[in-house]
């Protein structure tokens, strides 16, 4: 496994004091999405977490990975727009 970089961050407010994380890539989202994830096991959790692991095995762009991401954290209302 690689690690494939997005093209440009995702910041997302975590934990319950809601501090913010700047995720560059997808074992940092791999790491969010699997163990501090509020909707964990909705579609666009699992097309997120599909997609970064399909990222770090080269099959798919990191910026692919990086979408699916963004959906699935606003979905969980934590994505910082």
């Amino acid at each position: 496994m690689q690690t494939a970089w997005f093209s440009k961050p995702v910041v997302v407010s975590v934990g319950v004091a809601g501090a913010t994380r700047n995720l560059s890539n997808t074992q940092q989202a791999i790491e969010l999405l699997t163990t501090h994830w509020r909707d964990a096991g909705s579609l666009k959790h699992q097309s997120a977490l599909r997609g970064c692991r399909q990222a770090t095995s080269g099959d798919v762009s990191p910026d692919i990975a990086r979408e699916a991401f963004i959906e699935a954290a606003r979905e969980a209302h934590i994505l910082v727009e």
